[in-house]
């Protein structure tokens, strides 16, 4: 009998309760006869990442994980996607970043997108990336929740003020599609769809998608 396929998703900082929610997020996409989706914490990592250094503090600890884990696929789930082109080197794995993966999807939903960030801090971080991904022409804005990691994934207000921000990208800033900036969103992802009536892409459900085509066309014989 062959071994069933394996896609890690690591949470790269210390809090459980975003770990609890990628794996509410990523229960739809795990199906019987598919790879097994497991979700782990990277105990090592600060309580969140929302800072250059936050980031830079998980690359090693996350090059050391791949490198040992014989999953067939990693995702690092973290919009700053810390330490992927490290992680990509320590293993002949595929390893995939949730914001170049949230990202792309949007891509293909919508001619301009926007993002929806934890805190304003961030968005210089993130505007770096797309610069270096050459996809500046087609963000239409991206703003700030002004919340923490840890209250993204407490839920309390967390909705309404993404219903709030997401209005603003829509109405003002023209997006077509948004992407939530922070793993920590995952489980607002279909009210505020259904809120907003624009694609709302989870980048770590993007990310896990990719990581199933990547890991089923790789068994095909």
């Amino acid at each position: 009998m062959s071994r069933r396929a394996r896609i890690l998703v690591i949470n790269p900082n210390s809090n459980e309760a975003v770990t609890d929610g990628l794996a509410d997020a990523l229960e739809p996409l795990a199906f019987t006869d598919g790879p097994e989706i497991v979700c782990r914490t990277l105990r090592e990592g600060p309580f969140g990442i929302e800072s250059q250094k936050d980031a830079e503090s998980v690359t090693l600890p996350l090059a050391r994980l791949v490198a040992e884990d014989p999953a067939d696929a990693f995702i690092i789930a973290c919009y700053s996607d810390p330490g992927l082109h490290v992680c990509r080197e320590a293993t002949p794995r595929p390893v995939f970043g949730i914001a170049e993966c949230g990202v792309l999807t949007a891509l293909s939903r919508a001619d301009r997108f926007g993002v929806i960030a934890i805190k304003a801090g961030s968005i210089r971080r993130h505007l770096r990336y797309l610069r270096q991904m050459g996809l500046m022409e087609r963000l239409a804005g991206e703003r700030p929740l002004e919340m923490s990691v840890a209250e993204t994934a407490s839920g309390e207000g967390t909705l309404a003020r993404m219903i709030a921000v997401g209005r603003e990208l829509r109405d003002l800033d023209g997006a077509e599609a948004l992407v939530m900036g922070c793993a920590g969103m995952a489980r607002h992802r279909k009210a505020l769809e259904d809120e907003l009536g624009i694609p709302v892409i989870d980048p770590t459900q993007a990310a896990v998608a990719m990581a199933i085509g990547a890991v089923q066309v790789a068994q095909m014989r």
